[in-house]
């Protein structure tokens, strides 16, 4: 069965650094394109970052591009993400999600949540100001 479990979260000040981690109980992690998507109290689910299978290319939405970076160690079954000069608006819960990318291009990164296969329960994210 798999597992998406995120852990980080938690309540920090504006401008404060944070680390999101997901560990991914996928059979062969490397198949797979991992992503970050949020969704803050009343608003839709919107994208943040994904890496390539192979961790060789990664996307990032505008609002958190020179801000946020997402990374994945293999060995770990991990994906992670460093979040630094957080602003208010970066608060919600945050999501780990993985899109099986075996047949596409080994540099794909998904941007749509319509396109990733399985899900973590989420941590939240509060950014006072």
């Amino acid at each position: 069965q798999v597992q998406l479990v995120e852990s980080g979260g938690g309540l920090v000040q504006a401008g404060a650094s944070l680390r999101l981690s997901c560990a991914a109980s996928l059979r062969t992690f490397s198949n797979y394109a991992m992503g970050w998507f949020r969704q803050a109290a009343g608003k839709e689910r919107e994208f943040v970052a994904s890496i390539s299978r192979t961790g060789d290319n990664s996307e990032y939405a505008d609002s958190v591009k020179g801000r946020f970076t997402i990374s994945r160690d293999r060995a770990k079954n991990a994906v992670y993400l460093e979040m630094s000069s957080l602003k208010p608006d970066d608060t919600a819960v945050y999501y780990c999600a993985a899109d099986f990318t075996y047949y596409r291009s080994i540099l794909y990164c998904p941007l749509s949540q319509h396109e990733y296969d399985y899900w973590g329960q989420g941590t939240q994210v509060t950014v006072s100001s």
